[in-house]
């Protein structure tokens, strides 16, 4: 999927709090929702305008920006 696809940041959008495509709902309510020990059907029951493949897609990126920033 491309990146582009995933998360955008708009500063009439939540003030520019990065947000998945095509909805209102901040990236980090995906991170607090895995760190609070849900799942990813969890986090999609509760934000159904988020898509699976948005949000694999979202994790996939996010483990290669921090496998490159420490290689």
């Amino acid at each position: 999927m491309d990146p582009k696809q995933i998360v955008h940041s708009d500063p009439e959008i939540l003030g520019g709090t990065p947000v998945f495509i095509g909805t209102r709902v901040p990236v980090h309510a995906l991170i607090d929702f895995l760190e609070g020990g849900d799942t990813i059907e969890d986090f999609l029951e509760n934000y159904p305008g988020v898509s699976r493949e948005q949000v694999v897609a979202f994790l996939e990126e996010a483990t290669q920006a921090i496998a490159a920033a420490i290689a």
